[in-house]
């Protein structure tokens, strides 16, 4: 099994409860109600994002430190998400 670890970016606007996630890495984004369920399915979707990769042979691209990505948004929560993906990708 590997494991992924990747910074996110977690906004939100004001007067909102929604969450909106970003890696700035992977391009991709994904959102919850609230932080918890916006971290979790940010576990989520970079399992799955990690895991087709993995089937097709793409390439995953090399995390960015997190204190870079904290630094370009800093009005933002940042946070490191991680996957674990099995060595045989589903």
């Amino acid at each position: 099994m590997e494991q992924y670890i990747f910074p996110a970016v977690f906004f939100q606007e004001d007067g909102e409860t929604d969450y909106t996630v970003v890696f700035p890495d992977l391009n991709i984004f994904t959102d919850g109600k609230n932080l918890v369920e916006a971290f979790l399915f940010a576990k989520d979707y970079l399992k799955v994002y990690c895991s087709y990769a993995k089937k097709y042979d793409m390439e995953i691209s090399t995390p960015s430190k997190f204190v870079n990505v904290a630094n370009r948004f800093p009005n933002a929560i940042c946070m490191l998400v991680d996957a674990y993906v099995n060595e045989q990708a589903e």
